[in-house]
């Protein structure tokens, strides 16, 4: 359960997850104009990939949207068996002398995201698969061996 009430629906946050090693961006809101972003391209910064982190019975499951993306052009990759990272880029059109622009709003840059993930993960058998601009990451969890019971007769 959250500590910090959503005003964005029912979507929960990760402040307090310990599993999040989400890189904090203090200027992800930052509202740069666009001729600056035109101009100078390094300015358009990190871009952020939203992703949802959502556990089965049989496997965790990440979905990140990533539009406009080719499967080339992101990357998955698992650091150590425990951190699942999530990375791409995506550039910024050519700009031709004889264009004008209007307006500038699709983001673009690097994005990079980190997630610790839990000991019953199965990191080495990880799938990923793109389809319509959405990555999907699948971890398989680790099968919880139910206690073998024995019932033991009662003598006398």
């Amino acid at each position: 359960m959250s500590l910090i009430p959503s005003f964005f629906g029912n979507r929960r946050s990760n402040v307090f997850d310990p599993f999040s090693l989400d890189i904090w961006d203090p200027f992800k809101d930052f509202p740069f104009s666009s001729s600056l972003t035109t101009r100078f391209p390094e300015t358009s910064g990190f871009v952020n990939a939203r992703i949802d982190w959502k556990e089965t019975p049989e496997a965790h499951v990440f979905k990140a949207d990533v539009p406009g993306l080719k499967k080339e052009e992101v990357k998955v990759e698992v650091e150590d068996d425990r951190v699942l990272q999530i990375s791409g880029e995506s550039n910024i059109e050519k700009e031709d002398k004889n264009d004008t622009w209007h307006r500038v709003e699709r983001s673009s840059g690097k994005f990079m995201r980190r997630f610790r993930l839990p000991e019953n993960a199965k990191p080495d058998q990880i799938k990923a698969s793109m389809e319509n601009g959405v990555l999907t990451v699948t971890v398989p969890k680790l099968e919880v061996k139910k206690p073998d019971v024995k019932a033991i007769e009662i003598s006398g």
